[in-house]
């Protein structure tokens, strides 16, 4: 088949030219990708071999039961781009990044048929499948094997097969699957080592036992192919920053080739059009996308779904078992006026919460009011918590301060004086029956409130407590009942929390990031939710200027 009227390939330059003129829908780091093959392919020492990019797929369509989509099509031109100057491959090393569904796993499986078999024509050109797991280690080795047992008539000439290794005997070329490191690297002899699902890597100990076996074999090649997933700062996230970097141009290629689809933004996930950027074979498959659109649908009413949805179809990670507190536009919600003038007299509960004297302390008074509740918040800031610059917060703290939302405390820690005048001054316009805080926030204030006869309860801080109001947070933030006011500081809080669900169920409110993403305010809501029986509908005044205990 004649490739004159193509710079590389037609199945190079037609995808090259998809992502450039647009018409295959893509995300922003797959759009930087033709300059990168550009640059390497374009050198005067490589050789793209169109016999075997053809061959290869007349093996694959005519072997299997699939018929190759363009972005396999496009992987396969690479992966038959050679040096002429030394026997080595020009893309010795990819990523195929995803989201579930794309058909990984069985072209995976198709590369290994065709790379052990005599028409690749290296001997001994073994395929290792190494995965976390023997279910997923053995998904593209059971795709080829069942592949073997369809055909078994024709294909027993070529190749020998069980369930733990597939070997063709011509090439003396096998296929196996891991687990775990095997006992030596010595025995191994790989022409290529396949990575599955690299989300569940935690580090590099068993790549690293494969990878060093590579070299004895010409042409060595690797290949990670995954989702993404909920290990953070592990494989995955290593290489996603290199891959990114790469395409960045900030870190020299060095036969590295990425392919990253992905959403761009979280708010893609409602146009179904570009849910073709983390699933280049979407368009190819509509029982595919009916299933995804079943999907997205339950999502809509279920967090934990949409968690999934989110890290595995899409590819914009979340953490698993973990949701946010709210949807932003229901934290955007609580930017609801605060009846300030009605709210004089009433009864309200107060809640404190710090993470450290030296750093950030909320307050707040809890009011039911109008079938709502509202909350009056302030927030105090140790000067030292701004001082540090690879601290830096993400926040307009000092755009809060000119709001009088934050007050700034020059002192060396927050002292407990502070949080009493800021209660004692409030009781001159509310009734405050109670106010709560967690153990170890109680025992650093308990005398100064003492002192000047303020209310201050223990409350329980936790999985059971955190389950048992799980519901009542779900609903007024969903029903829009609970109000802020506009307090960005208040918004700020809730969107740093997310919701971590156990295995036997419970619900615990955590911080997404330890350091620069404070959520001391909604932890002194939580702190006053726990005693919100006891506060009832405010519907009449009441003196003001009262506390009670």
């Amino acid at each position: 088949m004649a490739t004159r009227a193509y710079k590389y390939h037609e199945f190079i330059d037609g995808y090259l030219n998809a992502i450039t003129n647009g018409s295959v829908v893509v995300g922003k780091y797959m759009r930087k990708l033709p300059r990168l093959v550009e640059s390497e392919i374009d050198k005067k020492n490589v050789f793209i071999d169109s016999d075997k990019i053809y061959d290869h797929k007349r093996v694959i369509e005519e072997y299997s039961d699939i018929t190759l989509f363009d972005w396999q099509l496009f992987t396969i031109g690479l992966m038959h781009c050679y040096y002429t100057d030394v026997p080595a491959v020009v893309f010795p090393e990819m990523l195929l990044y995803m989201g579930r569904g794309a058909g990984k796993n069985k072209f995976i499986a198709e590369l290994g048929r065709y790379f052990t078999s005599p028409n690749y024509g290296v001997p001994f050109y073994n395929m290792d499948i190494v995965a976390n797991n023997e279910e997923q280690a053995k998904t593209s080795f059971m795709d080829l094997h069942g592949s073997l047992e369809r055909d078994a008539d024709r294909m027993k000439k070529l190749y020998d097969w069980n369930r733990q290794e597939i070997k063709c005997k011509p090439t003396g070329s096998t296929i196996k699957y891991y687990t775990s490191n095997p006992k030596t690297k010595d025995g191994l002899r790989p022409g290529m080592v396949v990575f599955d699902e690299i989300h569940g890597f935690e580090n590099y100990d068993n790549i690293n036992v494969f990878t060093s076996a590579l070299g004895k074999v010409i042409h060595d090649r690797t290949i990670y192919i995954t989702t993404n997933g909920y290990v953070r700062d592990g494989v995955l996230d290593k290489e996603l920053q290199r891959a990114r970097d790469v395409l960045d141009g900030k870190e020299k290629a060095m036969g590295f080739l990425p392919l990253l689809y992905e959403l761009d933004d979280d708010d893609e996930v409602h146009d179904e059009e570009m849910w073709n950027k983390s699933n280049p074979s979407l368009k190819y498959l509509p029982g595919l996308k009916n299933r995804m659109q079943r999907e997205y649908n339950r999502a809509k009413s279920s967090s934990e779904v949409f968690v999934e949805f989110m890290t595995k179809r899409m590819n914009r990670p979340r953490q698993k078992n973990y949701a946010p507190v709210a949807e932003w536009k229901k934290i955007l919600a609580t930017d609801q006026p605060i009846p300030h003038e009605e709210l004089l007299g009433s009864t309200c509960l107060g809640g404190v919460d710090y993470t450290s004297i030296r750093d950030f302390c909320s307050c707040g008074l809890l009011f039911k009011h109008g079938g709502k509740r509202y909350w009056l918040e302030h927030t105090f800031v140790n000067k030292k918590a701004l001082e540090i610059p690879s601290r830096e917060i993400k926040f307009p703290v000092m755009e809060m301060v000119e709001r009088e939302l934050i007050t700034i405390i020059e002192d060396e820690t927050i002292r407990p004086e502070t949080v009493v005048d800021w209660f004692m001054k409030q009781a001159e316009n509310y009734t405050i029956l109670n106010i709560a805080a967690d153990l170890h926030r109680a025992t650093y204030l308990k005398q100064a409130f003492s002192d000047v006869g303020l209310p201050l309860e223990i409350v329980r801080s936790g999985p059971i407590t955190h389950s048992k109001l799980s519901p009542l947070i779900e609903a007024i933030f969903a029903e829009e009942t609970i109000v802020f006011g506009d307090n960005p500081t208040m918004r700020w809080y809730v969107n740093n929390t997310y919701k971590e669900f156990a295995k036997n169920g419970n619900v615990s409110y955590r911080k997404i990031e330890p350091v620069l993403r404070k959520t001391d305010g909604f932890f002194a809501l939580l702190h006053a939710l726990v005693l919100d029986e006891e506060l009832q509908e405010a519907s009449e005044m009441v003196p003001i200027g009262t506390i009670t205990f």
